[in-house]
């Protein structure tokens, strides 16, 4: 599962690995709120709307954008409530999530870490070899996630392998002496 967190949009999606670099298109959509409803109702929204999709589709695995500042304090702090929601959802249900800066999506998806909006839309749509272009932005970004984990999901999978059979010592805990 795909996710592109945000407040007012929170595109969503779901896609199916196949063989090698093939992906298949399951289910793409937006969650919205309102602006001008209170944080606590857009974010049970959410919440409630990011359930509804785990519960419908059970995905393994949800990949989900790293928020990073673009400059606006504000959008930043609203869309990391939207962020703890939606993780603590898959936390909740046990379901592992992976985090990805855009540029490592649009690297994976593009080649190009610089793309714009409109180069990852055509991307997308010619990778999961869909009829038309998805709309909004925000769910073409959620399929972008999607198959960027899956596209990186054997090279974490290899790496995890590699630490855990490298022998590496477990950290000790630390220990708080007690009067």
């Amino acid at each position: 599962m795909g996710i592109d967190p945000g407040l007012t949009r929170c595109g969503l999606s779901v896609v199916q690995a196949g063989r090698g670099r093939a992906v298949l298109p399951i289910s793409v959509g937006v969650l919205r709120t309102p602006s001008d409803a209170e944080l606590s109702e857009r974010l049970l929204s959410i919440s409630a709307g990011v359930r509804e999709w785990i519960a419908d589709y059970q995905p393994d695995v949800i990949a989900i954008e790293r928020l990073f500042e673009r400059g606006n304090v504000s959008t930043v702090i609203h869309t990391a409530h939207a962020v703890g929601v939606l993780i603590l959802a898959a936390a909740e249900l046990g379901i592992p999530v992976h985090h990805y800066t855009p540029s490592e999506v649009k690297k994976a998806i593009s080649g190009n870490g610089r793309a714009d909006k409109k180069q990852m839309t055509a991307m997308i749509t010619r990778i999961l070899g869909l009829s038309e272009a998805p709309k909004p932005a925000d769910a073409a970004d959620a399929l972008a996630l999607a198959v960027c984990h899956c596209w990186r999901a054997p090279v974490l999978a290899r790496t995890a392998s590699v630490a855990g059979h490298a022998g590496r010592p477990a950290l000790a805990k630390e220990r708080t002496q007690q009067p």
